[in-house]
């Protein structure tokens, strides 16, 4: 296991409410209100011993420095169409980057870029 793990992410939003609910209605994620914080709490959502993967690199396309969180998912077209329908904005539509794994970008209603991933089947019948 990773030495210091990512172990927390945290959105500030413009509305935390209407956030809440579109990460609730577009992936099923439980979030609750913690009274004594004053703000939503999402509970863990990897299984114990296993690490969070994470890369550095240097800009070329992006014009500012960005941190972006990956949510996996099972169907990322049916995905993309649920967050358009929940008030998000598709930033770059699902493509390839490499044989097994699809990507795209996409703004949660108030403007932050979150990026979804699909492990695409084993289609190698050796």
């Amino acid at each position: 296991m990773q030495t210091n793990p990512v172990v927390f992410w945290e959105l500030a939003s413009n509305d935390m409410e209407k956030s809440v609910t579109f990460f609730h209605e577009v992936f099923d994620w439980q979030i609750d209100f913690n009274e004594r914080l004053g703000f939503y709490l999402i509970p863990e959502t990897t299984p114990k011993q296993e690490s969070l993967e994470g890369a550095i690199f240097t800009l070329k396309r992006a014009k500012l420095p960005f941190l972006t969180i990956y949510i996996q998912v099972e169907d990322i077209d049916a995905k993309v169409a649920l967050v358009e329908e929940k008030g998000g904005f598709i930033v770059e539509a699902p493509f390839d980057i490499s044989p097994r794994s699809r990507i795209c970008l996409f703004n949660e209603p108030s403007g932050v870029t979150f990026a979804m991933v699909q492990s695409k089947p084993d289609t190698d019948t050796n």
